[in-house]
């Protein structure tokens, strides 16, 4: 067996102080939170959002529906009610309209009348030409097409001039007497938005609107977008949900039924109107995870046609 090499006693002295060196050295930065660390490693740390609107109290005043609330919507037509002496059909609960097309009706004082709670719907994440505030969108916050909408685009829900225009649409909700908001398309993280949406953008932007509702003692919900349910569910009074029978994932609004808030669901199954088989039906009203849900069919516009889950087909008096 060959023996290594000999050391000499000024080689072994050499070592030695190298050695203390590299010791002290390592010492230093562990005593100054300067240790090695693998760049990867924070490749492993989930990443912690950063929101910049913070809830505020819910006040009393607001309007919190019960879970089954029955309800009709109606987003396309004005609502044929005589004030003077009014009725409306079906006589359910809660009523989810347009507010811009109500803006100067005396439709809600008249549900109002009838022992109604208004839901006053509006897009909250997307740019519509048509209408009275379209004028006041930069052009710089709008992004990209809204796929089978023509004219209607996603918008930067960042930005500080789009959080103002819907602080001043909530104002007009507060002002004509609804009692919760139905702002649309918090999802733009899912779509090709042309703005770099993420899901905490939109978390984050349901807080501000939820802020601004409370403030006005109006109650809001979340439309659809249930990757964010957990983020944004305490400031939630409700959920509006479309097709999560047909897209098989209603139990990620289930939360809302556990927290004691309803989930107003509507499905869209071929047929409607007129026409929905016994199959579509059972599918719309029996999906998994719907158990508790406030579930009504609907043909895609939106008209004053319904049907509900035990079986009642209703229309709607509408101004065309």
């Amino acid at each position: 067996m060959t023996r290594p090499p000999r050391l000499s006693r000024r080689q072994k002295l050499t070592f030695a102080a190298i050695a203390v060196v590299v010791l002290i050295a390592v010492a230093l930065g562990v005593g100054l939170g300067l240790g090695l660390k693998h760049h990867d490693d924070d490749d492993d740390e989930e990443p912690v959002p950063t929101f910049t609107s913070s809830p505020v109290p819910i006040p009393t005043a607001v309007w919190e529906p019960r879970v089954n609330a029955s309800w009709q919507i109606i987003l396309n037509s004005v609502l044929d009610i005589n004030p003077t002496n009014p009725s409306v059909q079906p006589d359910v609960e809660v009523y989810d309209i347009d507010m811009f097309i109500h803006q100067n009706t005396q439709v809600i004082p008249s549900l109002h009348k009838l022992g109604k709670k208004v839901i006053c719907y509006f897009s909250a994440g997307s740019y519509e030409p048509n209408r009275p505030d379209s004028s006041q969108f930069p052009s710089s916050d709008i992004g990209k097409d809204l796929k089978g909408w023509p004219g209607e685009r996603w918008l930067d829900i960042r930005s500080k001039s789009i959080r103002s225009i819907m602080a001043s649409r909530i104002d007009l909700a507060s002002k004509m007497g609804c009692d919760a908001v139905d702002p649309d398309n918090l999802d733009g993280y899912q779509n090709e938005n042309g703005k770099d949406l993420t899901s905490d953008d939109s978390a984050d932007f349901a807080i501000f609107l939820a802020n601004e509702a409370h403030k006005r003692n109006l109650g809001i919900g979340l439309k659809n977008a249930g990757e964010i349910v957990k983020a944004v569910l305490p400031q939630m009074q409700f959920a509006v949900n479309e097709q999560c029978a047909q897209y098989d994932n209603c139990g990620m609004f289930s939360p809302f039924i556990t927290a004691n808030k309803p989930v107003f669901h509507i499905e869209y199954p071929d047929g409607a109107p007129r026409s929905v088989s016994a199959t579509d039906k059972n599918e719309a009203c029996s999906a998994p995870g719907s158990n508790g849900f406030s579930t009504i069919i609907k043909g895609m516009n939106l008209a004053g046609w319904a049907q509900y889950c035990d079986g009642r087909t209703v229309e709607t008096k509408v101004i065309s």
